[in-house]
């Protein structure tokens, strides 16, 4: 009983954020023409700095470190191929490269565990409004029952990749972190951040309007280490959607 208070409460604390956000992105909209929306085009990419998205969605920021490693047995093949793309192979030239050689691979190899429950969609087309909208480069949601290839919320990870300029990463990242929640709408559930260049990754975490950042970031170079973190996230989204389906 008292589980389900919290959560009420949670739920009524995320819906009343979220709704003034909604009314504060419908008055922006309001107050402008379409021929100035359009010269805007205000899409995930043309965020830039963190601060500026801080500020437009009135979100708080903050840096603790919230991300714990939980065990995760790296398969030997993985190390094997992991090594010979980094020795011999061209995998940082572009984020394309960071995607394909770097990034994806480690998010399959843990989604291997949870692909019962979660989808990997990549560089799939995510709108809410004019201004948050784009091709992030991987989102992890909910499973659909209609089958994998229905697209389906919630949305609980958003990946983006850069190379190296973390500071325009995060601002994207966490743009498309808050159209998350806003198209989530009545799941009040934190929604994960990751930003990498393949080489270091780094984690955040949005709840209502707090985003905390990971302060330390982990590297492709300590694999196992890195691995337990990112199996941590999928057990967090693992772990709500229990909570979302016990309700």
């Amino acid at each position: 009983m008292g589980d389900k208070s919290a959560y009420e409460d949670a739920r009524e604390f995320k819906d009343h954020w979220v709704q003034q956000l909604i009314d504060k992105l419908k008055n922006s909209k309001s107050n402008k023409s379409t021929t100035d929306i359009k010269g805007l085009n205000m899409a995930f990419s043309n965020f830039k700095i963190i601060g500026e998205v801080l500020k437009e969605y009135q979100v708080t920021y903050n840096k603790a470190n919230f991300v714990e490693q939980t065990l995760f047995n790296v398969p030997d093949y993985f190390r094997e191929d992991l090594n010979e793309v980094m020795q011999d192979g061209v995998f940082s030239n572009s984020e394309f490269a960071i995607c394909e050689n770097l990034i994806y691979p480690v998010l399959k190899e843990v989604w291997k565990k949870y692909k019962t429950k979660f989808t990997i969609w990549s560089h799939q087309s995510f709108n809410y409004d004019e201004r948050l909208s784009g091709f992030p480069e991987y989102i992890i949601a909910k499973r659909s029952p209609l089958g994998q290839i229905v697209f389906d919320k919630p949305y609980f990870i958003l990946v983006e990749a850069k190379q190296d300029n973390f500071e325009a990463g995060w601002a994207q990242c966490l743009a498309e972190m808050i159209a998350a929640q806003i198209l989530n709408a009545e799941y009040p559930i934190p929604i994960f951040g990751i930003t990498s260049n393949g080489e270091t990754w780094q984690f955040g975490k949005l709840e209502g309007n707090n985003f905390i950042r990971n302060i330390v970031p982990y590297s492709i170079y300590e694999l196992d280490k890195l691995f337990t973190v990112v199996n941590f996230i999928f057990q967090e989204c693992e772990k709500q959607l229990h909570n979302l389906v016990a309700v």
